[in-house]
C-alpha cells in the first residue's frame, strides 16, 4: 500500500521520536522501504505536486513548500494517532466519530488519503489492542510531548478542537471522553481547561459563552476583555494557515464562534 501523502510529513517531521517509532510500528519494515523509496531523484518532489493538487493551492517551491507540506502531513498524523486514543475512550468505535475522521482526510487528500487514513487509523486500533490499554496510553503521551515539541500553541489548539468535533459527532459526549481530551490537552502542554472552553462553542446561551472565555459571570469587565483578547491571539485562523486551507477552514468557523460568544456576553453586559 503506498502512504504517498503522508511521507512528506514522515521525512520533514517525524522520521524520529515517539511518532516516528509509531509508524514504524504500524508497518514495520514497509516503513523503512517506503523512506529508501521516497528519498530517490526519480521520486522527489512526487508527493509534494500531489500535495498542490489536492490542496488546489497555487504551486509553491523550495524550501517553503517543502516545510508547509510536512507541517501539513506531521498535524495530520498526530490528528490521527490522537483520534485513536479519543475514539476509544468510552469503549467502543461509534460510526458518527469515524466518518468525521474520514470526512477531514477526505477534504484534505481525496478519496486516496480519506483511504489511507482510515487503514491508518485502524492500525493504530490494532496496536492498542496488542499492546493493551495502559501502554498505548505511555504511547499517546510520550507523543504528545513530540507534538508539543514541534508544534505551535496555535496548531495544538487546533488538534485539540478536532479532538473536540469527534467526540461530539456521535450527538452525545462521554464523560471518558472529556476526561482523554483533557488528559491529551495536558500531554500537549496546554490547560485541559481549553476543553472546556471547546464544549462551550456553538452553543447560544450565557453561561456556554462564559465557558468559551474561560471566566467566571462574576468576572469584571477588565477580565472577561482580556479573556477574550487572549482567545482571539490564540485562535486566528491565520496562525494555521501553513497547514492547509481546509484546516484554516475549520479554525475561522472555530475563531467566528468564538466572536459570537464574546457578542452575547458584551450584549448582557451592555458593553
Amino acid at each position: 500500500m503506498a502512504l504517498g501523502w503522508l511521507i512528506g510529513g514522515v521525512l520533514g517531521f517525524m522520521s524520529g521520536g515517539p511518532l516516528g517509532a509509531l509508524l514504524g510500528a504500524l508497518f514495520g519494515s514497509m516503513f523503512g522501504n517506503m523512506l529508501d523509496g521516497v528519498n530517490t531523484p526519480e521520486t522527489q518532489g512526487v508527493f509534494e505536486d500531489a500535495f498542490d493538487r489536492g490542496n488546489g493551492n497555487a504551486r509553491r517551491t523550495g524550501r517553503t513548500r517543502r516545510t508547509d507540506y510536512g507541517q501539513r502531513n506531521s498535524f495530520l498524523f498526530s490528528m490521527l494517532v490522537l483520534a485513536s486514543y479519543i475514539i476509544k475512550a468510552d469503549g467502543k468505535v461509534m460510526h458518527s466519530e469515524m466518518e468525521l475522521v474520514r470526512n477531514v482526510l477526505h477534504q484534505n487528500f481525496g478519496d486516496v488519503g480519506r483511504d489511507q487514513g482510515n487503514d491508518i487509523l485502524n492500525r493504530l486500533f490494532d496496536e492498542q489492542k496488542r499492546v493493551g490499554a495502559s501502554q498505548f496510553r505511555q504511547t499517546v503521551m510520550d507523543c504528545c510531548g513530540q507534538m508539543a515539541r514541534e508544534m505551535d500553541y496555535s496548531q495544538r489548539l487546533q488538534l485539540l478542537n478536532f479532538l473536540v468535533m469527534i467526540s461530539q459527532a456521535d450527538g452525545r459526549v462521554d464523560p471518558a471522553e472529556v476526561t482523554a481530551m483533557k488528559e491529551c490537552a495536558q500531554w500537549l502542554q496546554m490547560s485541559p481547561d481549553e476543553v472546556d472552553s471547546m464544549l462551550g462553542l456553538g452553543k447560544d446561551d450565557l453561561e456556554s459563552a462564559y465557558r468559551v472565555l474561560g471566566v467566571s459571570p462574576n468576572a469584571s469587565d477588565d477580565e472577561v476583555k482580556k479573556a477574550y483578547r487572549r482567545l482571539a491571539l490564540e485562535h486566528h485562523p491565520d496562525k494555521v494557515a501553513a497547514l492547509g486551507e481546509d484546516i484554516r477552514k475549520a479554525a475561522e468557523k472555530k475563531f467566528q464562534e468564538i466572536n459570537a460568544a464574546k457578542e452575547r456576553i458584551w450584549k448582557a453586559r451592555g458593553l
